[in-house]
């Protein structure tokens, strides 16, 4: 890449990066982690099935000795999301897809969610022989367009999946007033939206039937790896606890299986670090959403850069990504991977993001998998027609998103000035 100007150098073509110190490292951890995993170590007792029902029922519920993590830890997410049960598993996408199984979806049923987002949001459907059916997304938010849904819906479609991306919630209201009206089931992916508050009143994964969440290290809750699921119902709670305890139900024969099912279980290791990230987690968001504001403000007034629109009424954020929109026109014609690498060399870690949506992968048109489809005596769409039906999802992939991490936010307003100030460098030296 060579550029010719009168600003500064950029580091890409040998000058001096702007900033060469460390941003925040991820995740952040000390001693309470450490102690906490000791504790199950030292306890012997590894898995939630060590301990029995009645000593479980003796117990206080805001106490952790003597009580499974994972059980507490369950208590814990769901009491401070105000939902009613909790199942822990073994990540985002074991929830994912033990709530597209609790969903009643069967071969040849129709979900519809979006082509932006990570691949298991289409892989739980279709590990199911669903058909996944896209929305293109809001060119604003990045989010599913609700108002495509409707459109959509056929006498196949069994539910919606809408993906609260960057922690940024996708119109709920809208959406689960069309499954209601179409009798639908809602699962929302809240992957990214641990502790996002509408109105102060409701949370992510809290509008829908069920939700999923990811604790994978990236995520604002980390805990290597890990997820929950989240409903109001009892009726998808029970199935869901079966569904991930290998098809079990309380009270019968431990080797009495009611259902086809897996081992998803969360082990006692994971919860117990769980436990501890959750008293961080409002804490830092509250952090995130201060510099989030302040950061956003300032790239925002650099040429060829817009964030992406939030949902109006959240009033509390997990800002999981900066999602920023590039128009390359407007910043001296960089194309936006350019413009990244750009970033990169100067000591700002910005990232393209997905570089194509679901429906891009090589596996969904792979005839591999129509002949699966073709098998069970379902004829899968022709997923390269979607690049004409969703051309925002593919322009964000291709050249106009950019993402910066969550882990930057909880920096130093300094932290945030060097964010800037990298980026007004690089367009700088591009517009000359």
């Amino acid at each position: 890449m060579s550029v010719s100007s009168k600003a500064q150098t950029l580091a890409i073509n040998g000058g001096k990066p702007f900033r060469s110190r460390p941003f925040t490292s991820w995740p952040i951890h000390d001693e309470s982690e450490a102690q906490a995993v000791a504790d199950v170590a030292r306890s012997g007792k590894w898995w939630r099935c060590a301990y029995s029902d009645t000593e479980l029922g003796k117990q206080d519920e805001s106490q952790i000795e003597g009580r499974s993590r994972v059980e507490v830890f369950e208590e814990r997410f769901a009491k401070a999301h105000r939902a009613k049960y909790a199942v822990g598993v073994t990540s985002g996408s074991a929830a994912l897809e033990i709530a597209v199984r609790a969903a009643g979806v069967k071969p040849g049923d129709e979900v519809i969610t979006t082509p932006y987002t990570f691949i298991s949001t289409s892989l739980c459907i279709m590990n199911s022989f669903g058909v996944p059916v896209y929305t293109d997304i809001d060119p604003a938010s990045y989010n599913m367009d609700a108002d495509q849904i409707e459109g959509l819906i056929t006498e196949r479609t069994k539910a919606i999946l809408p993906v609260h991306f960057s922690g940024n919630l996708c119109d709920m209201e809208k959406i689960v007033a069309i499954a209601r009206k179409h009798r639908l089931v809602v699962i929302e992916d809240a992957a990214h939206a641990h502790g996002v508050e509408y109105l102060g009143e409701k949370f992510a994964g809290t509008f829908g039937d069920m939700s999923c969440f990811s604790f994978q290290e990236s995520k604002n809750l980390p805990t290597g790896e890990g997820g929950m699921l989240l409903t109001d119902d009892k009726h998808y709670y029970d199935l869901a606890f079966s569904l991930h305890h290998i098809g079990r139900l309380p009270g019968e024969a431990w080797y009495k299986h009611f259902h086809q099912a897996w081992n998803y279980r969360m082990s006692e290791f994971v919860a117990a670090i769980g436990i501890v990230q959750l008293g961080r987690l409002f804490e830092q968001n509250a952090r995130r959403m201060e510099n989030y504001k302040y950061l956003t403000n300032g790239l925002t007034k650099l040429p060829g850069l817009k964030a992406c629109q939030n949902l109006p009424g959240m009033t509390k954020h997990s800002h999981h990504l900066v999602m920023l929109r590039y128009d390359a026109k407007d910043a001296g014609g960089f194309h936006r991977n350019d413009f990244v690498a750009a970033l990169a060399a100067e000591g700002i870690p910005a990232l393209g993001g997905y570089a194509f949506p679901n429906y891009a992968n090589p596996f969904m048109t792979s005839a591999k998998t129509r002949d699966r489809y073709r098998a069970a005596g379902i004829e899968l769409p022709d997923y390269r027609q979607y690049a004409d039906r969703c051309p925002n999802a593919d322009r964000a992939c291709s050249h106009e998103a950019i993402w910066l991490e969550h882990r930057l936010l909880l920096g130093t307003r300094q932290d945030m000035d060097d964010i800037i100030g990298g980026f007004a460098k690089v367009i700088d030296a591009v517009l000359g």
